[in-house]
């Protein structure tokens, strides 16, 4: 599928359509949710997907003299969210609580693997792009950005319940697959691309006919036992601007302690940070560096200031 993503686009410009996808899909699954410890995971995250929106829509000016609003057409709001050098954390903090295989709601784990899987195309992504760049500022943002994905991709992997068997993973990713492409065809506007995700979509059928098959022989369970009865609602692709701001409001200050979530500090988290921000990081020197050379930083406020008055720019105050 990433073929049909134009030849024309630059690294950059992918990389902002990445961190789109991430703020909006991310929010579409925080607000479809139905556990609340999973949908905190979700708004966790985001927070920290819109400021990497922020960070390379200001590193894209820099470099390639353009400006982000083309890309996210006003769709997608570009400021600050929870600040770049708050996002590492101490590895143990990182692993949240799985959710119960035989309890949770069909669609938590439809959502867990979705998210999951963004992340983790999103850090391979990251990683293997950023040593062709020859400024240094872009290869370091790259590579600090890529190893908060990798935390991203451990905190949402750590969701999916390991008591789950081989058979019956093998059969929910491919249900995740069909529930995906289903999605995309059921709300594609372009005929063309319409009738590829409905081609890929009868692929990952008969791949999750054969999955039950190896289910039922091998692990000796009915499929029917773990997946939904019916498709969920098709994932919708759509702003989030109001959710984003709400938590931007109530969430920035937020990290994680053990499987847990607090607003307040703690020593190993401060002693994480003491270490690993030791210098200045890419993610606030990118900023720094566009402000040096256009006179501010790059925003995109639709929607009024931002909603943490020490976030605000000077033409916000």
């Amino acid at each position: 599928m990433n073929w049909l993503l134009p030849g024309q686009a630059s690294v950059l410009e992918t990389t902002i359509s990445y961190e789109q996808v991430a703020v909006d899909l991310t929010g579409w699954v925080a607000r479809m949710e139905p556990d609340p410890y999973l949908r905190q995971a979700y708004e966790f995250g985001l927070l920290e997907d819109f400021d990497h929106l922020y960070r390379y829509a200001n590193l894209y000016e820099m470099i390639e003299h353009r400006k982000a609003e083309k890309i996210v057409d006003q769709l997608t709001e570009v400021m600050p969210g929870r600040p770049g050098f708050l996002q590492h954390r101490d590895a143990v903090d990182n692993v949240r609580e799985p959710y119960d295989k035989d309890a949770a709601a069909p669609i938590s784990k439809l959502h867990a693997l979705t998210i999951m899987s963004a992340e983790q195309q999103t850090m391979n992504f990251y990683m293997n792009v950023g040593p062709m760049y020859m400024e240094p500022i872009a290869r370091q943002l790259y590579q600090e950005i890529g190893l908060v994905e990798e935390e991203h991709v451990t905190h949402y992997e750590s969701l999916v319940d390991p008591g789950e068997t081989w058979w019956e993973r093998l059969v929910t990713h491919e249900y995740n697959e069909c529930y995906l492409y289903h999605s995309f065809m059921e709300t594609e506007t372009d005929p063309r691309v319409k009738n590829i995700w409905e081609l890929h979509l009868n692929m990952e059928l008969e791949h999750l006919r054969i999955a039950c098959d190896l289910m039922r022989r091998h692990d000796g369970r009915d499929p029917e036992s773990v997946l939904a009865p019916e498709l969920p609602k098709p994932v919708t692709c759509e702003p989030n601007k109001q959710l984003v701001r709400d938590l931007l409001g109530t969430q920035i200050d937020w990290t994680t302690l053990g499987t847990g979530y607090v607003q307040e500090a703690h020593r190993r988290f401060e002693e994480y940070q003491d270490k690993i921000n030791a210098e200045r990081p890419p993610q606030e020197r990118v900023i720094d560096e566009h402000r040096d050379k256009f006179g501010e930083e790059y925003r995109l406020a639709t929607d009024g200031p931002h909603p943490v008055a020490r976030l605000r720019d000077a033409s916000e105050a």
